[in-house]
């Protein structure tokens, strides 16, 4: 809600809004965004997050939460806790790589950034914390300075990793974000690797990959290849993929890997989510429909790969657009009246070894 929602219309009307956070938190899924409490001046698609959290009907065991960049957003924040969770209470450190993106971006540079761990460290010491984690954004590469080095990176972490060990805080996570779309797969395995090897105590990962180039679906699979068992690794992903940044120079085209191709994709691997599938892909169709424009999702053009009463009908007609190929939720209406030349019914004895009827298997 709060990534995808910050670049589409200010226009989107507000009972849209509750009906599709509602419809998300009817997934399975755990975890959602619900907004962002920024000045409704630069982005005014966040100017009725308010309202949106006073409207909506949460569902019990999901946790919601909204970004908040200062004081005055965690106050806001606080007002809506709930239905917002209340936070993890880890405290964070933080940095971008990137100097001009944070300029852009929160109007700060990232020597102010560096210039507030020491009181965020104090503060943690005095709350009595024991745990803390450690983030760099921007952290591959931008659109402005070019590619960063494995060595920028760790120096950074680094920098903020023996602030808390000097304090007497275990650090327990990294967190690590790339707006601008610099990630590739090699990088993140090299990444998380050197964390690793550097610290093998940290066990806890949360990676936010932006898709303006298409490799945020393989590096979250780079990232799932790498990190061993003992492991917890956070992806954020948007619904459809959709999502921008106005402060990069891409857009909408910025974009994240869509949650419904990576709950499949984590199903395919033997993954259990908890997330309904199909209940999922209604979201998305629902989402089109209120942003007005086609999102970026794969599952939800093809559905999942069909298997035992899904396999499709073996003489169903030529499929050819987007709206037919949404047989495989809607049925054969979507291609009813398509070209059809097949001279008899089409059959095969491995549908029979499968355990289906010819005639009733491949309800679409």
């Amino acid at each position: 809600m709060r990534e995808g929602m910050q670049i589409e219309s200010a226009e989107i009307r507000l009972e849209d809004k509750v009906r599709l956070l509602e419809a998300l938190s009817q997934t399975g899924l755990k975890y959602i965004v619900a907004g962002s409490f920024v000045s409704p001046r630069w982005t005014p698609q966040m100017a009725e997050v308010d309202a949106l959290l006073d409207k909506f009907t949460p569902v019990p065991g999901v946790n919601y939460s909204a970004l908040a960049l200062n004081s005055r957003g965690a106050e806001r924040a606080q007002v809506h806790t709930p239905p917002l969770s209340p936070g993890d209470g880890l405290p964070r450190t933080f940095v971008h790589v990137c100097d001009v993106f944070v300029r852009r971006n929160a109007n700060r540079s990232q020597a102010d950034e560096i210039s507030s761990w020491p009181d965020t460290v104090q503060r943690a010491v005095a709350e009595g914390k024991i745990e803390a984690g450690i983030g760099i954004n921007a952290a591959w590469g931008s659109n402005w300075l070019g590619e960063f080095s494995l060595s920028e990176r760790m120096d950074l972490l680094e920098k903020q990793h023996r602030l808390w060990t000097a304090a007497g805080i275990r650090v327990a996570e990294v967190v690590i974000g790339d707006p601008m779309g610099w990630n590739m797969p090699d990088a993140v395995e090299e990444q998380l690797l050197a964390i690793r090897s550097t610290w093998p105590e940290i066990t806890r990962f949360h990676l936010h990959l932006h898709n303006q180039r298409g490799t945020a679906p393989i590096s979250i699979y780079a990232a799932l290849r790498t990190l061993t068992e003992e492991c917890e690794l956070i992806l954020d992903t948007t619904v459809g993929g959709i999502g921008g940044c106005p402060y990069c120079g891409n857009g909408r085209a910025t974009g994240m890997m869509p949650t419904e191709d990576l709950v499949d994709l984590l199903h395919e691997l033997g993954i259990e989510t908890g997330v309904d599938l199909d209940a999922l892909i209604e979201v998305v169709i629902l989402t089109e429909e209120i942003i007005g424009h086609p999102t970026d999702t794969h599952v939800a053009r093809t559905g999942p790969r069909p298997r035992g009463e899904r396999l499709y009908a073996m003489d169903m007609p030529f499929v050819e657009t987007f709206e037919q190929a949404q047989h495989f939720r809607v049925g054969p209406s979507a291609y009813a009246g398509a070209p059809s030349p097949w001279k008899s019914v089409i059959t095969s004895p491995s549908r029979d070894r499968l355990g289906l009827q010819q005639d009733k298997a491949g309800a679409s």
